[in-house]
């Protein structure tokens, strides 16, 4: 006889593989499908790669043709299966177009009978990302489906964070306070703050370096440099203006009594 304890135990091991099939629904229900569209006049071979990619998960369209598969592209697709040879526009020159004339850059994977170094190699060139011979295995298309998209969505992922960086090099913020270092625009609350190029240079000093206390002297050096006759006074009598033009971002300027300034919020 089993313990009501040992009977708990049993119930849970049999449960839990169910409650994984759940949760493993639950979650492929709420990916967001990745969309494909294959581009092939082969009718049969469309609708097998359809049905494959679609049992994998994936949102496939087809069209027969690179003329409808050219008025498809509205609908952003996240990767193509194109065919090289087909009647019409070739696959090569989709390819191209896509590239260069719209500067499209979908993940475009080449499935063509067309085995040759130099096919493989004006696909390439064309802006394949990937290149299966026919006849091929489903298995290994979706294999490759899935590498190519893993490296646009990291490669997306990248370039993000690097406009991110730019963004972060040619502008910053400061609470409400918006400082475009590229085209000398200062903006609170999206409402333009005309500086002088005296007092942009000292907020922009002071705000980049948010705490760092600037003596007089400093900002001396850093806004008037080689000019000769210019007196401490004047650091005052500028940030004095510049805190009256910022309204309330103004106080954001503090005087340390002996040392000099800072920005702080």
């Amino acid at each position: 006889m089993l313990s009501r304890s040992d009977k708990k135990i049993k119930i849970l091991l049999q449960i839990v593989p169910f409650l994984n099939k759940i949760e493993t629904i639950i979650i492929h229900l709420h990916m967001e499908k990745k969309r494909i569209l294959i581009v092939d006049d082969e009718e049969d071979l469309c609708e097998i790669l359809r049905y494959n990619l679609s049992a994998a998960g994936y949102q496939a369209d087809i069209a027969y043709s690179a003329e409808e598969a050219f008025s498809m592209l509205k609908n952003n697709y996240d990767l193509l299966l194109l065919d090289i040879m087909m009647g019409g526009i070739s696959g090569i020159k989709l390819a191209e177009l896509i590239r260069k004339e719209y500067l499209n850059d979908v993940p475009i994977i080449f499935v063509t009978a067309r085995n040759s170094v130099e096919d493989k190699l004006r696909g390439f060139g064309a802006g394949g990302d990937d290149y299966i011979l026919k006849p091929f295995s489903v298995k290994e298309v979706l294999a490759r489906v899935h590498a190519v998209l893993l490296r646009s969505e990291s490669g997306n992922r990248l370039k993000q964070k690097t406009e991110a960086i730019i963004e972060d090099e040619d502008a910053f913020t400061r609470g409400d306070l918006r400082i475009d270092m590229q085209t000398k625009i200062v903006e609170i609350g999206g409402e333009v703050v005309k500086l002088t190029k005296k007092e942009f240079e000292i907020l922009s000093k002071l705000a980049q370096n948010p705490g760092k206390i600037w003596s007089r002297g400093e900002i001396l050096d850093a806004v008037w440099m080689n000019e000769s006759f210019v007196l401490e006074r004047t650091v005052d009598v500028h940030i004095a203006r510049l805190r009256k033009k910022l309204g309330v971002m103004g106080s954001a300027i503090v005087n340390r009594s002996g040392y000099g300034y800072c920005f702080e919020l």
